[in-house]
């Protein structure tokens, strides 16, 4: 087993300042990962950051956390369109790589992110890991006992809505809650497929298997946002429709879109010969799974978050409990050489998905997809 794992945040933004120092600078996960480094680029912002967590040392350059920070591995959680060439210097540098979701924005990053990692020997684990949650686990074993009959179509996705303008990181006086969510909103990177699609689809893939064809309609349906009483100019695709071909005549319909959904959070749908399973309702009725009854305790729909491995104690009271659980598969690999599912291979089918999507929409044909897991 190795040592304790020295862990540098890349970025001190919203999912940073809400969940991961808060989860990593807890006294319960001190004997396996520390907070060493942190960086952002926001004059004042990683400095505040590591006085309000206890982090060691903080930088605004991401290559000085790498060279100075002493770091065995890092979380990236910046702009999505930072991922790849952050991701690709942590690699190079010797890192373990742990990317918030999406970890790259096309399958050509992903792959060479593979590549070098395995290369090197270093490990990645590429959020969000939907199939370590017991009810998407149950929802699989469901189908493939012939709960629902033979499935004949799914649905999933998600809507962007105002969520991020609102986050309470957003609207304060100090660098550390007055954080700006334009980068939601433009390339590359932005966008609610990258950003909240992305775990539906994790889920929806994980549970019926690798997608092999996309067809899709995108655009900008929202051109400005306001943010602190200025307009944001959006250029970031906001209102996505796709079909999805999973083989043998199974499709599903995935979205990610300005306002509006048709499915319950980011859990799918599935629709076949002698029933359905939509959210956590089997026909109509709740299903069992392990934990339910711990989770049906939880406030705020923080349920299912309850019942990741490593989300105990304190971490039920903290912000993006499933970003925690993620690092903390990487901490275990690391410190364990016990791999995990939540794989950078799954990972990549998903951008593939997105990535084809888009491409859809600008040819009018349907794409081939390139990648499984």
């Amino acid at each position: 087993m190795a040592d304790v794992v020295r862990m540098g945040v890349v970025g001190a933004g919203s999912i940073a300042i809400r969940g991961i120092l808060p989860h990593l600078s807890q006294e319960d996960v001190q004997d396996r990962v520390r907070l060493a480094a942190v960086c952002d680029p926001v004059p004042g912002r990683a400095e505040a950051a590591r006085q309000r967590f206890g982090v060691e040392k903080a930088f605004t350059s991401y290559e000085e956390l790498l060279e100075k920070g002493d770091v065995d591995a890092v979380t990236i959680a910046s702009p999505i369109g930072l991922h790849y060439e952050q991701g690709r210097l942590a690699l190079d540098a010797g890192k373990h790589v742990h990317f918030n979701k999406t970890m790259t924005t096309t399958v050509a990053e992903a792959t060479d992110l593979i590549e070098r990692a395995r290369a090197k020997g270093l490990k990645i684990v590429a959020s969000p890991g939907e199939m370590l949650r017991p009810h998407n686990q149950q929802i699989k074993k469901l189908i493939a006992e012939g709960a629902i009959g033979t499935v004949c179509w799914a649905a999933c996705g998600a809507a962007f809505g105002t969520y991020h303008e609102q986050e309470r990181v957003r609207q304060g006086d100090d660098v550390l809650s007055n954080i700006d969510p334009s980068w939601y909103f433009r390339k590359p990177g932005g966008g609610p497929l990258y950003d909240m699609t992305v775990y539906a689809l994790h889920a929806l893939t994980g549970i019926l298997g690798p997608a092999r064809r996309v067809t899709a309609l995108s655009g900008v349906r929202i051109r400005e946002r306001e943010f602190r009483g200025r307009m944001v100019p959006c250029d970031a695709d906001d209102n996505t429709l796709m079909l999805l071909d999973f083989g043998d005549n199974l499709f599903a319909l995935a979205y990610g879109t300005a306002a509006g959904r048709i499915t319950e959070g980011f859990s799918g749908s599935y629709f076949g010969t002698k029933g359905s399973i939509i959210g956590l309702k089997l026909n109509g009725e709740p299903f069992d799974y392990p934990g339910r009854e711990i989770a049906m305790q939880a406030p705020n729909n923080r349920g299912n978050q309850w019942l990741l491995p490593h989300v105990v104690g304190p971490h039920r009271e903290i912000e993006e409990q499933h970003v925690f659980e993620d690092i903390m598969q990487l901490v275990d690999w690391i410190r364990e050489d016990k791999p995990t599912i939540v794989t950078a291979e799954h990972a990549r089918h998903v951008i593939d998905i997105i990535e084809s999507a888009y491409r859809s929409a600008e040819t009018g044909q349907t794409q081939e997809l390139s990648t499984t897991f």
